[in-house]
């Protein structure tokens, strides 16, 4: 008997959702069908779906693909355009019921290639346990003379980081995702150049990361996530998810990573700061402003399955106000705007609400066809500058070059 098979973004939550969403789904429609739902790792998910064409041969009906790929999964024909079956039968409150930021970078050449899944731009994570504390209060205004708060300037999370840092306690001041899978320190890179001003892109929108916004933001990316005074010691083994566990068993104060690990450490089993955490917008530069990045994930369906029709019914199903709030149960990040301002979900999560003032300073990265191969070349780049002495001019400048040898193939 055929199965219906979803390729999934590895990560638990996302799994045991979509695995009562498809039960539900089906009880709901009758249907008997079994669906094979495989969790794959970031780089084996790109591979599998695109790089070997997964979604065009029908190996794959549905498949989680972030807004970093849609580009390429449009460019390569490996996604149905939903445009026709969305006009002629919409998701419910379609588009009205979800924040314009989720919508738009899916939407290409008036086309929509996929319908949002899970979000939750990165931000600043911080136990506000610590930060609330009077006797860690009275310390740290001892020693550095102002206030203790969530810090405005990376100046200020340099300060409380190594104020916090006590590995005696195994609890570090910070904690990074420095594994490199062409993803977590690209986006810290990215977080890093426009918290100090600069710009992926310059006057003449090409790629460009070859400017002393860059060198200034590398120079200190490199240096903080080597402090052993202040980070976790493990980061560099850390992607996103890891870096995400260790924070929700208590292993740091502070850390930048995506909104959803925050929601995480109020709903899972595993976690050991429930009701301690609070989360506000990334420090900046003294003289530059916050930013935060949103990309997110999408539900697409592959152009070349053979259960297109179901899959779309599926694909209403998954996004209605009730499954969207599921998945945020289960630890994901709902992406309807009754999901963010639920009486429920603020009570578990109480800065669920907060998702709205992320959104409103998240920028996004640029659509190529070539960004993952971009990405790629930025992520070395980071992995070099942390694990050696090449000054960042000199790295920047060579990474440039390649990128630009990149675009023009």
């Amino acid at each position: 008997m055929e199965k219906f098979r979803i390729a999934i973004r590895k990560f638990e939550p996302f799994e045991t959702a979509l695995a009562k969403l498809w039960d539900a789904f089906c009880t709901e429609n009758n249907l008997s069908m079994e669906a094979e739902l495989v969790a794959l790792e970031l780089d084996e998910l790109y591979e599998e779906t695109i790089t070997n064409k997964g979604l065009q041969n029908g190996n794959w009906d549905i498949a989680h693909i972030n807004t970093d790929w849609i580009f390429d999964a449009v460019n390569v024909q490996a996604v149905e355009n939903l445009s026709p079956i969305i006009a002629q039968n919409p998701p419910q409150d379609f588009p009205d019921g979800w924040h314009k930021s989720l919508l738009h970078l899916q939407q290409i050449n008036d086309n929509i290639y996929g319908l949002p899944f899970h979000d939750g731009p990165e931000c600043l994570l911080f136990r506000k346990d610590l930060f609330e504390d009077t006797s860690e209060k009275e310390n740290f205004k001892k020693l550095y003379g102002y206030e203790l708060q969530p810090p405005k300037t990376w100046e200020q999370f340099t300060e409380i980081a190594t104020f916090f840092n006590r590995p005696e306690q195994n609890l570090y001041g910070c904690v990074f995702a420095n594994y490199p899978d062409g993803h977590n320190m690209v986006f810290d890179f990215c977080l890093q150049l426009w918290t100090h001003g600069g710009s992926l892109l310059n006057s003449e929108n090409q790629i460009d990361i070859n400017t002393r916004e860059a060198i200034k933001a590398l120079d200190f990316y490199r240096t903080i996530v080597k402090n052993k005074k202040m980070t976790h010691p493990y980061s560099e083994d850390f992607g996103s998810v890891e870096a995400g566990m260790a924070f929700a068993k208590g292993e740091a104060s502070m850390a930048i990573n995506w909104f959803g690990f925050a929601s995480m450490c109020e709903v899972i089993e595993g976690s050991l700061v429930k009701g301690k955490v609070d989360i506000a917008e990334i420090p900046h530069d003294k003289n530059c402003n916050s930013a935060s990045l949103n990309v997110y994930w999408l539900y697409t369906i592959g152009s070349g399955s053979r259960n297109k029709e179901l899959a779309y019914n599926f694909l209403k199903f998954a996004t209605t106000p009730a499954s969207d709030k599921l998945l945020t149960n289960e630890g994901g990040i709902g992406c309807r705007k009754s999901t963010w301002n639920d009486a429920e979900i603020n009570k578990t999560i109480p800065y669920y609400h907060k998702l709205g003032m992320l959104h409103e300073n998240a920028l996004t990265l640029p659509q190529t066809p070539v960004w993952h191969k971009v990405a790629a070349l930025i992520d070395g780049m980071v992995l070099q500058a942390i694990n050696s002495h090449v000054p960042s001019h000199l790295l920047l400048k060579t990474t440039q070059n390649n990128i630009q040898e990149t675009l023009k193939k």
